[in-house]
């Protein structure tokens, strides 16, 4: 299971790894969200099972008429290679793709292993309220934060334990990492896992401004820097900065600025917004920049701001931003005017649980 991301660092992709490594015995690909060429945009843009044309292949597309795999797409295999990149964030699909893959292994006999790689926004910060069951969907299915702070691999392993899932799954750890390390630190090319997440800095605002997706502000889709920034033909930078006097946002910079959409929201429209910059990857707290952000819009423009209706995600039921938030509670409280640092010593303890509970799964130091 791969995409284009999958190569190493000489740019060689890893289906072409592994049958020089093995011939004759890569049987068939399986591609998660946005297809095997990660050519598809956006949520819920289906891509077809097919033929690689390099290989001859089949390639399965589990984001396409299914999600999980049939059990006949594994009877001709004994193992399942996952080679996959992670962003460190609960709503990327990734994983619960992989959790899928786990369930059908559990019940066909067939060893999954994992190809580890290392979280590119590190594995010492973790961040956000715990999903909870009655907001589970395919982005999230376990009790975890937004920013889990886990490889994909580790993040497998909790799933499988917690979820009573029991595949025969191992994972080859990624030689070198350390949890401290984010991107810049690991010295490889960085290769777009999906459409959208084009850079690092990409991902690391990534745990906060994808919850923009439940709203009508722009995530800044159809511009060439995708959740840096975000806006909309409404705002007023100048309101938005006075909202937000309040809360200490640290380790970055909100710079005002006017974009237009290719596609997607507001395609063609100049949208008033900002671009957030880094400046102190250790102290950013994206989770807690981008809700604060959310609340101060809330507020500045009930007329204006709503919430995208659904389906998301194949959720045809609740609200898209209860399933991103992972927790309707969080979002009454946003609503009421609740402040983020409140709401963050409300989910302490929990947050605290969950690290404990991660001990068991951790592969680095």
């Amino acid at each position: 299971m791969a995409n284009q991301a999958s190569t190493d660092r000489h740019f060689t992709h890893g289906r072409d790894l592994v049958r020089a490594a093995y011939p004759g015995q890569l049987t068939c690909l399986f591609s998660p969200q946005h297809g095997f060429f990660s050519e598809k945009q956006d949520n819920m843009i289906e891509s077809d099972h097919g033929i690689d044309a390099m290989t001859g292949l089949p390639v399965y597309s589990l984001y396409g008429e299914t999600r999980k795999p049939y059990p006949a797409m594994f009877a001709d295999i004994d193992v399942l290679l996952v080679d996959l990149i992670d962003v460190g964030t609960r709503v990327y699909t990734f994983v619960w793709t992989v959790v899928h893959c786990l369930e059908v292994a559990a019940a066909t006999g067939v060893k999954v292993v994992v190809l580890d790689r290392p979280n590119p926004i590190g594995g010492h910060l973790v961040e956000g309220n715990i999903l909870r069951p009655d907001c589970a969907s395919f982005v999230g299915r376990c009790a975890i934060p937004m920013r889990h702070g886990l490889t994909l691999g580790e993040l497998a392993l909790l799933c499988n334990r917690e979820l009573a899932i029991g595949a025969d799954l191992e994972v080859i750890q990624a030689e070198g990492w350390r949890r401290h390390m984010c991107f810049p630190a690991i010295g490889q090319p960085w290769v777009f896992p999906s459409p959208n997440m084009p850079s690092f800095a990409t991902a690391l605002v990534y745990p906060g401004q994808v919850v923009w997706e439940g709203t009508n502000i722009s995530e800044g889709r159809g511009t060439t820097l995708p959740f840096e920034l975000f806006g909309a033909p409404f705002l007023d930078y100048r309101q938005v900065f006075d909202a937000l006097r309040a809360t200490d946002l640290p380790g970055c910079v909100l710079r005002p600025l006017r974009f237009e959409p290719t596609s997607g929201k507001w395609m063609g429209q100049a949208c008033t917004g900002f671009q957030i910059h880094v400046t102190d990857i250790d102290a950013f707290r994206p989770y807690r920049t981008s809700l604060a952000l959310l609340q101060a819009l809330l507020r500045l423009y009930p007329g204006q701001f709503a919430y995208k209706q659904p389906p998301y995600e194949y959720e045809f039921e609740r609200l898209p931003m209860d399933l991103i938030v992972g927790d309707r509670v969080v979002r009454e409280h946003l609503e009421a005017g609740m402040p983020v640092v409140e709401l963050e010593r409300g989910w302490q303890r929990e947050l605290d649980e969950y690290q404990q509970r991660c001990r068991a799964v951790l592969l680095y130091d």
